[in-house]
């Protein structure tokens, strides 16, 4: 897919040099070089082994990101990345998927990797959020919210064309919302997210973790009605969400949204409890929208040449 971070007719904006953009996940890591329009000329992705720690996560990436910036070739103008959690300058908060990331300075560790003079970091759905205003299903949409569902689960909102990033930068944290009972009961992400339903498969006996469930529930029995008990846990956080925001379009992101199954459950749930269910589409790269999320971020740290 050719995709450009700007409009390739107006001339004089474009920025010198490659852009470089990583997407950290817990579950893979993503790693592109574009030109300045965005177009991808080299992409790679490769599994994060969150269980052996950040440390080794956060050095294959930067590796990669060596080695395809080195195999494009011409200077780095800037980089952009993409990471769980809410992003300090000296470590990351929420972010526990990937053991000892709390700790990591990415900016700083990104310059000095690649001798890049501009980095941008930012929350991996913020980045997903920019992607889809820039270049995907939030065009022209006002207001928005991106529900990205992977390795656990998150969301970014959207109003007046431009990500909200709350006041402490954890808008959209998601994955803690009450769920289940007595009160507190428990979050969200340990109901429903990639993980959540890994668990919930091994549980039922069902091979092949989340897909093997979505899989098996797409005929009714004990897989179907289990994952619909999760589902509506998400669901009653979005319906929230969506009392509140009253978005225009909900864009959902990640590797759990693949299925068809739970987006059917999700999207019914919410026509039925709201009296304006918003639009729900997945996005159109869904898989990789926090990349280019990540690419849109180093573009914007660019000087425009007059």
């Amino acid at each position: 897919m050719t995709v450009r971070l700007s409009d390739p007719s107006v001339t004089g904006t474009r920025p010198p040099g490659l852009l470089l953009g990583i997407d950290f996940g817990g579950t893979k890591m993503a790693v592109g070089v574009s030109d300045a329009d965005g177009r991808l000329l080299a992409h790679r992705r490769v599994p994060t082994h969150a269980e052996q720690g950040a440390p080794q996560a956060l050095s294959r990436a930067l590796k990669l990101a060596v080695d395809l910036v080195g195999e494009v070739g011409g200077p780095l103008a800037a980089a952009g990345v993409a990471s769980p959690g809410v992003v300090r300058p000296d470590g990351i908060d929420l972010a526990p998927n990937v053991p000892g990331w709390e700790r990591l300075r990415l900016a700083d560790a990104v310059r000095d990797a690649l001798d890049v003079p501009r980095v941008a970091v930012d929350n991996d759905l913020n980045a997903a959020a920019l992607a889809e205003l820039r270049l995907g299903a939030l065009r022209g949409v006002d207001p928005g919210l991106v529900v990205g569902i992977g390795t656990g689960i998150a969301a970014a909102v959207t109003v007046g064309g431009a990500v909200l990033p709350g006041h402490r930068g954890a808008a959209g944290e998601i994955g803690y919302a009450v769920a289940g009972g007595p009160w507190p009961g428990t979050m969200l992400e340990l109901d429903f997210s990639g993980r959540a339903l890994d668990r919930l498969a091994a549980d039922l006996g069902v091979p092949d973790g989340a897909a093997g469930l979505t899989a098996a529930a797409e005929t009714p029995g004990a897989a179907r009605d289990a994952l619909a008990a999760r589902v509506d846990e998400a669901a009653r956080t979005l319906v929230t969400c969506c009392l509140l925001l009253d978005p225009q379009r909900i864009v959902l992101v990640g590797g759990v949204t693949r299925s068809v199954v739970i987006r059917r459950m999700l999207v019914d749930r919410l026509t039925e409890a709201l009296p304006h269910p918003p639009d729900v589409v997945r996005s159109r790269f869904a898989d990789d929208s926090a990349l280019y999320g990540a690419l849109a971020l180093a573009r914007d740290t660019v000087p425009v040449p007059h």
